[in-house]
């Protein structure tokens, strides 16, 4: 807002710099569909301000009516403040005021024959009145969260509207996991307070259910924010269709979680048939090694149950004195690390435990297993087929001389495939940030005085070890803390002279 025309943006962070800030908003889609909203009702520019000040001629936002290109001076600077001042209005829940005041400067512009400004006030009325109409909740003014809890076949859901200055910003779905049968009044009295911990608290919450602790929470959140907080169940009209609404938004993400629930345990059914287990499998793990001709080697593991991916319980293991490439003593290692903890009662031993790999892998797993004495979990390697095409693994089980091969269609397979792929995403990842992380440290860590923070100076200063590599002399000791002989020294390292 310092700035002569000020701009609309995302953000993320604390509220200590410049500005006016509106939200917190349910998730990252809510904002952005509002800036959206907002570009076509006022035209306000969303650019960087580096970008503005660069600019001769206007860019594509204001040719689709987006923007009213004041970076080339297209609208008035009052005229801007204006619209300015009705975007504020309208964060703030004051529609009817942002009407009132643009239907006066169209009889205004009327009055004085200026009628191509008059229709394109008129234009933005309209679509003030249909954005009105289709976000407007009939709770004044006024912030609310709309929340209910439902529940079906054991499982919970609570869906959660954001009303903000009377408009709806969306919804988000909570998935609570109670550890005993408990009411659907004790999941809301357990989530209230756990939800608001560190969240903004609205002055309205209309919930499906009561509390038995309503009052005290009420009271409590009012002292927590300064500003009165009312906490209701009972309502009429508008409001009650919206907690029905929140009731349904509920049921139907525990239909979608459930469809999704029966489809895991098929799979689960799958995989114990194929694997000839007892029953199906509650917990699997697997481990994938990732590297760079042996550099920064790292190994993953991932965790599925009957729910998924159960990413709380993803670790990753960066491995350490082995001879570079030897994936068996990568994976040796990594297995010994996890195992021993959970030995020591530090986790839970899971069923089946997967390998991407072959008949080599399966035997380093074995060997790492029985060293440790765990000797009740179903080890299985995953060997891609010999054009690595999805659908042709082979699977090795531990203790069989003949692979199983399972149909491309099984949903064994499937599962299989899933969760290989997941083991090898996250290995990736892990692997790819070590690798860059020490190339970058490596590299200049050879240059003779350059401790941690001449480093620490040279990089953030060029941007990465590239913009280093590319920077000449008088730059380099241009630098915090870089004399002339050590710029020098870097620039030799970077340009064949590296004594």
């Amino acid at each position: 807002t310092e700035h002569r025309f000020p701009r609309l943006a995302f953000y993320r962070g604390s509220r200590k710099e410049k500005g006016r800030f509106f939200g917190p908003y349910p998730s990252a889609g809510a904002v952005r569909d509002s800036l959206h909203h907002l570009q076509k009702l006022f035209q306000l520019r969303q650019c960087e301000d580096s970008f503005f000040a660069n600019r001769s001629r206007p860019c594509l936002q204001y040719q689709i009516k987006r923007c009213s290109a004041p970076c080339v001076d297209r609208i008035d600077p009052v005229e801007y403040a204006q619209d300015v001042e009705h975007a504020v209005k309208f964060l703030e829940g004051k529609n009817r005021e942002v009407v009132d005041d643009v239907v006066k400067q169209m009889d205004a512009a009327s009055e004085v024959l200026d009628y191509e400004r008059a229709a394109a006030l008129r234009d933005q009325v309209n679509r003030l009145k249909l954005a009105q109409e289709k976000q407007y909740v009939e709770v004044g003014s006024a912030d609310a969260d709309i929340i209910a809890v439902r529940e079906k076949n054991g499982l919970y859901a609570i869906s959660v509207f954001f009303v903000r200055g009377g408009r709806s910003l969306g919804s988000k779905v909570f998935f609570p996991r109670p550890g005993k049968a408990i009411t659907d009044q004790d999941v809301m009295q357990a989530f209230l307070p756990q939800y608001y911990l560190d969240r903004a608290i609205p002055s309205h919450i209309f919930l499906n259910i009561a509390c038995d602790d309503q009052e005290i929470l009420q009271q409590a959140f009012s002292d927590k924010t300064g500003h009165k907080v009312e906490i209701r169940h009972r309502f009429r009209g508008e409001r009650r269709r919206w907690v029905k609404l929140a009731e349904a938004n509920a049921v139907q993400a525990l239909l979608t979680r459930l469809a999704s629930d029966e489809t895991m345990q098929k799979r689960l059914d799958a995989l114990a048939e194929a694997l000839n287990l007892d029953q199906p499998p509650q917990r699997l793990e697997c481990f994938d090694v990732s590297h760079t001709s042996g550099e920064a080697t790292v190994t993953s593991c991932v965790v599925f149950g009957r729910q998924g991916a159960i990413k709380s319980d993803y670790r990753r293991f960066n491995i350490k004195d082995i001879t570079p490439g030897d994936d068996y003593a990568a994976m040796s290692q990594a297995l010994t690390r996890r195992y021993t903890r959970l030995k020591k009662g530090e986790g839970l031993v899971p069923d089946v435990l997967i390998v991407d790999g072959g008949k080599g892998q399966l035997s380093a797993a074995k060997a790492a297993l029985d060293e440790l004495q765990v000797d009740d979990v179903t080890l299985v390697a995953v060997a891609k087929g010999p054009t690595r095409k999805s659908g042709m693994e082979t699977l090795f089980l531990s203790g069989h001389a003949q692979p199983i091969i399972l149909a491309a269609d099984s949903p064994a397979l499937h599962l299989v495939q899933q969760i290989r792929d997941e083991a090898h995403r996250f290995a990736i990842t892990g692997h790819t940030r070590k690798r860059d992380k020490k190339r970058r440290e490596s590299t200049l860590q050879e240059i003779a005085g350059l401790g941690p923070k001449r480093r620490q100076a040279l990089l953030k200063q060029f941007g990465g070890l590239q913009g280093v590599s590319r920077a000449g002399v008088d730059d380099l000791a241009a630098t915090v803390g870089i004399n002339q002989e050590l710029a020098e020294r870097v620039y030799a390292y970077f340009h064949g002279d590296k004594h």
